[in-house]
């Protein structure tokens, strides 16, 4: 029997996600906190940001949250 071991050229490891999924996705829950902390306060609870503007401030930013994960990313182009 011989000690011969296969070696295997080193792969190189790529996201599955690009740059600029990656930044969306950090904006996204940014948007979602600010959507949050809108609805926090002491003031009355039937104003116009705490019904309206927050909820939608927080749908807006899961909606970018989807899009963020669905955009397909860059491929650099290496073909010099």
């Amino acid at each position: 029997m011989s000690s011969y071991k296969k070696t295997q050229a080193p792969q190189k490891v790529s996201f599955v996600f690009g740059k600029r999924n990656y930044q969306l996705f950090l904006v996204s829950i940014g948007v979602v906190i600010l959507g949050f902390a809108l609805m926090t306060g002491t003031e009355d609870i039937y104003s116009f940001t705490k019904i309206t503007l927050a909820p939608l401030v927080v749908v807006i930013g899961f909606a970018l949250g989807v899009v963020s994960i669905l955009i397909k990313p860059k491929k650099p182009d290496n073909s010099q």
